[in-house]
């Protein structure tokens, strides 16, 4: 046969036939209008220079795929308020890209404004002081001094003090002087030039904090002045303390300045730190430096702090973060995650406290620390059910000084809580009729901006202010506010809109009577679907199983599921005992009895929508990462004839595997013997341990699995590593069971850069499809 004049081949990517090419690129297309949705991170209010109204600043952003990196832009905006408590948003025309900028922070009147670029490579850190028209000051710190500036949110501590003329803030510390070798060998002294005669040697070896703190350094706590630009370590905290959330303590005339900052103690080693609560922390108060310009006030008799102790101001107790002073300086609120500590569980119920602070500035080690918000054990129904990874804002104080404004979650729904720091009383008070997600953005006064959003609708701005100021109701009215950051697309806008959800009450069956009254309460589940029948009698069902144990499945927005909702799925996210939100009670129970009671939970709420009459058997899937990966693939083992595909992203599938080479091997230990588990956890476990380890896991019942399986992994992924995954997929692949693998090279545990997050999910789509249609 002569092929000369045959046009070329059209080559295929690797694994994909035609017919799946085409849904890949349909499919594509929608998700790209998804994934352009932006994200309203933060926002801050400054007064109007009328005096009349206020600006806000909105903090945006929006994935660049191509860049492979997420966009970030500044939206501002002047609120006025009309006689009838109407208010009006007067919208910048465009948003400002902040292109390389790492964080920025106001400073408390609003006249000036931090912006941090962080460096790349062995460049210096960038600090500039913007005023209204122009940068003021532009500092250049290098890598001598420290290395990034933690933004992290976690370690993240960036502070201004109360003259403005002073910044606090957490960053690397400096690197450490390694080894220098030549062509004959070692090389005495130490030289951070670089010469092509010699290379730098390792060094020790250096415990880090795990998951996404790979590579980065021990956070340090340094002051700068914005004067003259110099930045300063602060003296006196040990080196075996990482710092973090530093604010100024309130200044008192004739008395130096201190800091309030948390420190994590890294013990005989750093256990992965990221999500995870349960890693001991205190409050503790140093004293700030002295510069050179201050130190000829008469007030200040000793400017050495080097034999001056940081004191410890929570000693009695095991967990105390996110320190914030009251207005009048009069006590300093903070949450603790002792719960979390005391158990083992990695985040459980918060507890909120304040220690009243001295007037005249003398510190000491055993204040009263005041409960003012206790841990709920038992949630009764429609009763608040505690903190549960609450987010205080810089600045969360209503004008009366002791109301602070928060973020918490209540079930499985984001609320906004008004908690009165003396009484400790604490409302809900985003919209109780409301079955959307709600988060405080920042205060306008005594009112507030907010976000909200739903499984079906995008992330709108919301204004709110409370009714009758004078009487002191409780209630709060709310305000929809037009916004730029409300849009998307006319096909995603009619795709929404679509759809609708529910938020379910499930009952348990076959409850022990041993289980805590917490326990036995009926668990949620969030229910996504169309308004209408497509085509066949039953949509395809996918059951979104959520990470962590203790997480929980939210009635926000989320572009992901907006996608898989649209392409004709309907969605069912089971909130099974051990989620937040719950109570106490609740969320312990879990501790010794995974791969059991969690499976058991997420069949009973299967079972109850399928009872309903809202799916059928013969149409399900299930998709999920991390513990929900571990219960995707527990499932698709002990109901082996129940799923028709699966997904599964950095699954936990063997303990035995995972507890040598994980960040966080205590974990191990506590989710299979429970809470005791946490007294022995060893790195060196016994023959009895792994072989618990072993029954607990989705590899013991791999040989029942014939699921077909997608697997998602992270190669960098510190906390579930790609070994576990990569070893119950080849076992699948042994006994014939269709399997595709993707691993992404650069990614940790969250699988969250643009590209893979984008890739990921247009994978899970086509995967789905191809089973289910």
């Amino acid at each position: 046969m002569d092929g000369s004049k045959a046009g070329p081949l059209k080559e295929l990517p690797l694994g994909i036939d035609a017919t799946t090419e085409e849904e890949y690129a349909s499919q594509s297309r929608l998700l790209q209008e998804f994934t352009s949705i932006s994200s309203i991170d933060k926002a801050w209010i400054f007064k109007s220079d009328s005096g009349i109204g206020s600006q806000a600043m909105f903090s945006i952003s929006q994935p660049n795929l191509l860049a492979n990196k997420r966009k970030k832009f500044i939206l501002s905006s002047h609120i006025s308020r009309g006689s009838n408590n109407s208010v009006n948003f007067q919208w910048a025309p465009f948003p400002v890209e902040m292109t390389g900028v790492s964080v920025i922070v106001p400073s408390p009147s609003g006249a000036k404004l931090l912006v941090v670029r962080n460096p790349e490579n062995e460049s210096p850190c960038q600090f500039e002081i913007w005023g209204r028209a122009q940068v003021e000051k532009e500092f250049h710190i290098p890598q001598s001094v420290h290395g990034s500036v933690y933004a992290d949110g976690w370690f993240q501590g960036i502070s201004w003090n109360s003259d403005e003329t002073l910044i606090a803030y957490v960053a690397e510390e400096p690197s450490p002087s390694k080894p220098t070798f030549t062509g004959q060998g070692y090389k005495k002294g130490s030289s951070t030039e670089k010469d092509f005669g010699n290379w730098k040697g390792q060094g020790d070896w250096k415990e880090e904090w795990g998951e996404t703190y790979a590579g980065k350094r021990q956070p340090a706590l340094f002051v700068i002045n914005i004067n003259s630009g110099e930045a300063q370590a602060v003296k006196g905290i040990e080196k075996s303390l990482s710092v973090g959330q530093v604010v100024w303590a309130p200044p008192v005339r004739g008395s130096h300045q201190y800091l309030v900052f948390v420190g994590w103690s890294e013990g005989t080693r750093k256990l992965g730190i990221k999500y995870c609560f349960n890693r001991p922390c205190a409050l503790y108060a140093v004293r700030a430096p002295n510069f050179e310009s201050e130190a000829d006030e008469p007030e200040l008799k000793d400017n050495s702090t080097e034999d001056v102790p940081v004191i410890n101001l929570t000693q009695s107790i095991s967990s105390a973060f996110y320190p914030r002073f009251s207005p009048d300086g009069k006590f300093l609120s903070f949450l603790s995650a002792r719960s979390s500590v005391d158990s083992g569980a990695h985040s459980a119920t918060d507890s909120l406290h304040r220690i009243d602070w001295p007037i005249d500035g003398l510190l000491s080690s055993s204040a009263k620390i005041v409960d003012v918000v206790p841990v709920v054990m038992c949630a009764e129904d429609g009763s608040f059910p505690g903190l549960y990874w609450s987010s205080f804002l810089s600045n969360p104080w209503l004008s009366d000084g002791c109301t602070m404004i928060i973020t918490s979650i209540w079930g499985s729904c984001q609320v906004i809580l008004s908690v009165n720091v003396l009484s400790g009383e604490v409302i809900r008070i985003s919209p109780t009729d409301s079955n959307s997600s709600w988060s405080v953005l920042t205060l306008d006064g005594n009112n507030i901006v907010a976000v909200s959003s739903s499984p079906v609708d995008v992330p709108h701005i919301n204004y709110g202010y409370l009714v009758d100021k004078e009487s002191k109701s409780t209630a709060w009215s709310w305000q929809n506010v037009p916004s730029p950051t409300n849009e998307c697309s006319e096909k995603v806008k009619s795709l929404l809109s679509s759809l609708q959800f529910s938020i379910m009450k499930i009952p348990l069956r076959d409850v022990s009577d041993s289980v805590t009254k917490g326990a036995a309460k009926p668990i949620e589940a969030i229910f996504v679907s169309s308004k209408t029948k497509r085509n066949d009698p039953f949509d395809p069902l996918i059951v979104i199983l959520h990470g962590g144990p203790h997480a929980v499945s939210l009635s926000s927005f989320s572009k992901s599921l907006g996608f898989l909702s649209s392409i004709g799925f309907n969605l069912l996210l089971v909130n099974y005992r051990g989620s937040l939100g719950f109570g106490e009670e609740a969320l312990q129970s879990v501790l010794g009895k995974v791969g059991s009671q969690d499976v058991n939970d997420v069949l009973v709420a299967i079972d109850h929508v399928i009872d309903l009459g809202l799916a059928s058997p013969s149409k399900l899937a299930v998709l999920g990462g991390s513990h929900g990966g571990f219960l995707t693939t527990h499932l698709i083992g002990q109901a082996p004839d129940k799923f028709v595909a699966a997904v599964a992203r950095n699954p936990v599938c063997n303990l035995t595997l995972m507890v040598g080479t994980t960040d966080i091997p205590d974990w191990v230990y506590v989710e299979a013997y429970g809470s005791e588990g946490k007294n022995s956890f060893t790195d060196a476990p016994s023959a009895e341990n792994l072989t618990l380890f072993q029954s607990k896991s989705p590899i013991a019942h791999v040989s029942k699995v014939k699921t077909p399986t997608l697997f998602l992994l992270g190669a960098q992924d510190l906390r579930v590593p790609v070994s576990t995954g990569l070893q119950y997929a080849r076992a699948l692949k042994e006994k014939g069971v269709p399997v595709k693998v993707i691993v992404f090279p650069n990614d940790t545990h969250a699988i969250e850069r643009p590209q893979s997050d984008f890739e990921s999910f247009l994978n899970i789509g086509v995967w789905f499809k191809k089973y289910l249609s």
